[in-house]
C-alpha cells in the first residue's frame, strides 16, 4: 500500500496545487477551506431544495414549537455572517431528533428534537450548530473535496499502472479506500468546527454557550437509552459524543467572551 501511495504522489501534488487556488478562510475560524462553488450557486441550490421539502414533508402547526423556533431563529440570524441570506425557519413533523440548515438561510427543525433540546438554549445550540455549517460552507467544501478525490484517484491509478504494471482495479481500490477514510475524517472535523462556531453564535445571540455542552450530554443519554451504537470512531461521519462534549468544554472560555445576555 505504501508503494501505491508513493507512486500516486504526482496526482496528489496536482490536487494540492488546485486547492491552493480554491482556498478561502472560514469566518470566525482560522481554518482554510477548499471550495470551487460560488456562494450564490450554493444558496440557489439550498433554496430550491428547501422549497421541494416544504412541498413534500408535513409542516408542523404546533404553536409552541413554532414560536420557539422563530424566536431563536430571529436572534441567531442577526449575528450570523451569511450575506444576502433569505432566512426561513420551519418545523417539520418528524419524530427523529434532528435539524438541518441549507445554504441560503433555510433551516428545518424536526418535532422530535424538542425532547432533547428541552429549552430555548438547547434549541439555540442545535440551530447554531446547523447554521454554522452554512457559514463555513461545509456542503460546498464536501462536494469540492469529493471531486478532487475522484480526480486524484483516476490520475493516480493511471500513473501507477504505467510505472508498476499493477492491476488498475486493485490500485483504484487502494487509493479509493484512502480517499474515503480521508473524507470521513474531514466530515468529523467539520462537525466539530460547527460545534465551536455554533457555541460562538448562540453566545452572541444571548444564549449561554454552556447549554451546548448540556445539549450533547442529553443527546448522549438519549442514544444510550435508545441502544444506538456509535460504532468505530474512524468509520463515523460524526465525532463520538464524548469527543464533542470535551472539545466544547475546552472552547467554552472563547465563546463566553462573546456572551451578551
Amino acid at each position: 500500500m505504501q508503494r501505491i501511495f508513493a507512486y500516486a504522489l504526482p496526482a496528489l501534488l496536482l490536487a494540492s496545487l488546485i486547492t491552493i487556488v480554491a482556498c478561502s478562510t472560514v469566518p470566525d475560524s482560522d481554518r482554510r477551506s477548499i471550495n470551487f462553488l460560488k456562494p450564490s450557486d450554493e444558496a440557489a441550490m439550498g433554496i430550491s431544495e428547501f422549497k421541494k421539502m416544504k412541498g413534500t414533508l408535513k409542516i408542523s402547526t404546533n404553536p409552541t414549537y413554532n414560536a420557539q423556533v422563530q424566536k431563536v431563529g430571529n436572534r441567531l440570524s442577526k449575528v450570523m455572517p451569511v450575506p444576502n441570506a433569505e432566512w426561513e425557519f420551519v418545523v417539520f413533523e418528524d419524530p427523529t431528533p434532528n435539524a438541518f440548515a441549507l445554504p441560503g438561510g433555510k433551516v428545518g427543525v424536526h418535532t422530535g428534537l424538542f425532547q432533547i433540546t428541552q429549552n430555548e438554549g438547547g434549541l439555540a445550540a442545535v440551530m447554531g450548530h446547523e447554521v454554522a455549517h452554512v457559514v463555513a460552507r461545509h456542503s460546498g467544501e464536501r462536494l469540492s473535496r469529493g471531486a478532487l478525490s475522484v480526480g486524484a484517484v483516476a490520475v493516480g491509478t493511471q500513473v501507477i499502472k504505467k510505472q508498476t504494471g499493477l492491476n488498475p482495479a486493485i490500485v483504484a481500490a487502494g487509493l479509493g479506500a484512502g480517499a474515503s477514510l480521508s473524507q470521513l475524517s474531514h466530515s468529523r472535523e467539520q462537525e466539530l468546527e460547527a460545534d465551536r462556531l455554533g457555541a460562538l453564535y448562540m453566545a452572541r445571540a444571548g444564549y449561554h454557550p454552556e447549554e451546548s455542552v448540556r445539549l450533547w450530554e442529553r443527546f448522549s443519554d438519549y442514544r444510550k437509552k435508545s441502544s444506538q451504537s456509535q460504532g468505530p470512531a474512524f468509520l463515523r461521519t460524526h465525532p463520538l459524543d464524548e469527543t464533542r462534549i470535551a472539545q466544547l468544554q475546552e472552547y467554552l472560555p472563547t465563546a463566553m467572551k462573546e456572551y451578551k445576555p
